[in-house]
């Protein structure tokens, strides 16, 4: 770009105009855009005088230039206190389409945007409540996340708390035991359960060592051996949910 460092200097001077702290300490020319490199995170504000000075001047040609914007990070909140069957009379339960229509009618979400889907979690099998975790686009302040953290809102009868959260929250589910909140490595237990049947052998070899493929005909009705080649007929309830699912179906609301 040229005269780079003339346009470093005459932004520079504007910055202090204005009596900004930001700095800007590098200016390059990509294509369609122009990237600024300050020494601290820049406001709006300072966004704005930066832009300014491009569009006005002679040998840049702001047409070509993209929007000013700054560099996007994300933050990482959840939502605590939610009826996981928020509707009246029902037990239809708290789906992600859901959170995002009540994110749009409050106002605090104002000018806030998710990165992903919300993603809900029941507390726990023996509970009615849920944990919402939402992703957000922010700014390396994480101005957007602290504006959000510790707000109170209402859903319906109850009334929420936003929390920070480490990223990725959801903790991916142990393949050694199949329950959540942990991962493989740090699993406690001896050996592996098979994520079917809940048996202590490999999800694997479920076909070889399940009861349920075992003949036994002193129960009522006697039950057959499963045939060898052919997969395991029965089902299961989950055990983390107790819903008609495996353990790692899509299904289960954890």
């Amino acid at each position: 770009m040229k005269n780079s460092s003339l346009h470093v200097a005459n932004i520079n001077r504007n910055l202090r105009n204005a009596k900004s702290d930001v700095l800007v300490d590098y200016l390059r020319s990509e294509n369609s855009s122009i990237t600024v490199i300050t020494n601290k995170v820049a406001q709006q504000s300072d966004m704005s005088i930066i832009d300014n000075y491009v569009k006005n001047s002679n040998d840049i040609n702001s047409l070509q230039v993209n929007e000013p914007r700054l560099p996007k990070f994300k933050s990482y909140l959840k939502i605590t206190s939610i009826s996981f069957f928020p509707h009246s009379n029902s037990l239809k339960r708290l789906t992600s389409d859901d959170i995002e229509a009540i994110l749009k009618q409050n106002h605090i979400f104002d000018n806030i945007s998710l990165t992903s889907k919300p993603r809900v979690i029941k507390v726990s099998p023996k509970f009615d409540m849920s944990i919402v975790w939402i992703d957000i686009w922010d700014v390396q302040s994480s101005k957007n996340a602290k504006m959000l953290i510790n707000r109170c809102f209402n859903i319906g009868n109850f009334i929420t708390t936003i929390r920070g959260a480490n990223m990725n929250p959801r903790v991916s589910q142990c393949k050694n035991c199949w329950k959540w909140d942990h991962a493989i490595f740090s699993c406690k237990i001896q050996g592996a359960k098979c994520v079917k049947c809940n048996g202590l052998h490999k999800s694997e070899h479920h076909r070889e060592f399940g009861w349920c493929c075992k003949a036994n005909p002193k129960i009522n009705p006697p039950r057959l051996e499963t045939k060898k080649g052919k997969p395991c007929p029965h089902l299961f309830k989950c055990l983390n949910c107790c819903g008609d699912h495996q353990a790692d179906s899509n299904l289960c609301p954890f």
